[in-house]
């Protein structure tokens, strides 16, 4: 039996079964390690919560499920403790960026897909006759259906009711980095390895999970190309495109490497730490980086954005289409790629403003009317 890559465990440090096997069998039916760990990070939440109320997993009922989505819509989200006592209000706009800072609290996409792994477990463990009789999570729709984000296109198109407990979620539109701030960012990189890895970025649309698991393999520079493992394809890898820039810091960054004497094989990871012993990139430690840029320059930017912004650099050239775009960014759905094409906020703010500044043309006068002499002599006579 293969080796669960997260176990979720109860107080006295003792694996619970029930999580076990639901994972067991996420794995088996091909979900990757990373939805895995999402999954059993939302239900360690779920353990703990039954644990502080003192109620057994197979004996929760509706109404904690709806205790749990009330907690988790007042608490506070550990993982956004501010460590700068500079640090910007939670939920408040960068100036930079126009972009908002995140939230104290959890967000409603959390809790959302809080909910959806609670109903994918009970639904589970109703499947092999374990747990309640009936599954404590109501249905994602009030038509009791769950949705499942498939639709026939021969069948009409219906809107489906927000299910109970289902937070409203903000139709967020995608941001591109202001040029100034992409600007100030580079500036303020500080090696070699951390300029290839933007240039990288900005120019393969690539995910941070994506390019910290490429290889030197992955690497053509001759093709202009490099090959990452994109999720929901079992593994396989896709290629992307990516920019002479971007190729000639990484050879200057592995040019540092062999100095140092180290030197990667194929097979092995392309990006690692600069501090020794030298270890593989993480995620955390990627983050970091972001992070000390971000406050050095006051803006609030992520490793996703770049990938936004080549999008809708993408998205505004003529010359590319918009099936060249879905293949760049590997979307499964060009109704994904099409939420880009919709107008952003600063362009039509700039645009109203132009409006409101443009100066008026002035009226043409009105020169009234009269009516034809000929039609005049002909009722009245010659005057």
């Amino acid at each position: 039996m293969r080796v669960l890559p997260w176990v979720v465990r109860d107080g006295a440090g003792k694996p619970i079964e029930a999580v076990s096997a639901f994972l067991r069998d996420l794995l088996a039916c091909g979900s990757s390690a990373a939805s895995c760990r999402s999954y059993g990070y939302d239900l360690l939440r779920w353990f703990r919560f039954l644990g502080a109320v003192d109620v057994a997993w197979d004996r929760a009922s509706r109404s904690e499920v709806r205790d749990f989505v009330l907690w988790l819509r007042t608490s506070h989200n550990p993982a956004r403790d501010r460590r700068r006592t500079d640090a910007p209000a939670p939920g408040s706009v960068n100036a930079r960026t126009g972009k908002a800072h995140l939230a104290a609290g959890y967000a409603p996409a959390t809790i959302n897909h809080a909910t959806s792994v609670l109903a994918a477990f009970y639904d589970f463990q109703l499947g092999c006759g374990l747990g309640p009789v009936v599954s404590p999570v109501p249905p994602q729709s009030r038509s009791g259906r769950r949705l499942n984000g498939h639709h026939n296109p021969l069948e009409p198109f219906r809107l489906h009711r927000r299910g109970a407990y289902r937070q409203k979620q903000p139709d967020r539109e995608p941001r591109a980095v202001p040029d100034r701030v992409l600007d100030d960012v580079f500036a303020a990189l500080a090696c070699n390895r951390d300029r290839a890895l933007v240039s990288m970025f900005l120019s393969s649309g690539a995910r941070a999970a994506e390019t910290l698991g490429m290889s030197v393999a992955d690497a053509q520079p001759g093709d202009g190309r490099i090959w990452v493992q994109t999720k929901g394809l079992g593994g396989a890898k896709q290629a992307c495109p990516a920019s002479p820039e971007a190729f000639a810091w990484l050879a200057l960054y592995l040019g540092e490497l062999a100095d140092d004497g180290v030197r990667p094989r194929l097979n092995e990871p392309l990006w690692w730490t600069r501090r020794h012993p030298l270890r593989p990139l993480t995620y955390t430690a990627l983050r970091a980086v972001l992070n000390r840029i971000n406050a050095r320059i006051g803006a609030n930017i992520t490793w996703h954005d770049l990938r936004h912004t080549l999008c809708l650099r993408l998205i505004d050239d003529p010359d590319v289409t918009l099936v060249d775009v879905q293949q760049v960014m590997r979307h499964r759905r060009i109704t994904t790629t099409g939420g880009y094409l919709r107008p952003r906020t600063d362009e039509v703010i700039a645009k109203v403003h132009e409006h409101y500044t443009r100066p008026r043309a002035s009226p043409k006068p009105l020169t009234g009317w009269d009516y034809d002499p000929q039609d005049l002599a002909d009722v009245f006579g010659d005057v």
